[in-house]
């Protein structure tokens, strides 16, 4: 994977991490919502950084579900319509940019 879109991957992983635990701080349940929405983008970015070349893939078949979650809560829960518009804007974010390696290799011109 080219740098650039490593590198945006990579803070757009984290930048959820750190969404989803401002998000759900002062849940009943942290624990669970730790495990649940914290720790697949933290190990993902982790795998990224330490070179593990699936890390983009399963990064962005997970962001398909905190898109969805991300619509979900802007569209049913108004008081943080905020926090899941931000979390949709990086799902996408994420999907971009762990597509776009391949992307570019299949739509460049060939020589």
């Amino acid at each position: 994977m080219n740098t650039a879109p490593r590198t945006v991957l990579l803070l757009a992983l984290l930048g959820l991490a750190a969404l989803y635990v401002g998000w759900f701080i002062n849940d009943k349940h942290w624990l669970a919502t730790q495990l649940v929405f914290t720790a697949p983008p933290l190990a993902l970015a982790i795998a990224l950084r330490l070179g593990w070349r699936k890390a983009g893939f399963w990064a962005s078949v997970l962001a398909l579900g905190w898109f969805s979650h991300g619509v979900m809560s802007a569209w049913s829960h108004p008081e943080t319509r905020w926090l899941a518009l931000i979390e949709t804007a990086l799902a996408l974010l994420v999907i971009f940019a762990a597509s776009l390696p391949g992307l570019r290799a299949r739509f460049s011109k060939r020589r």
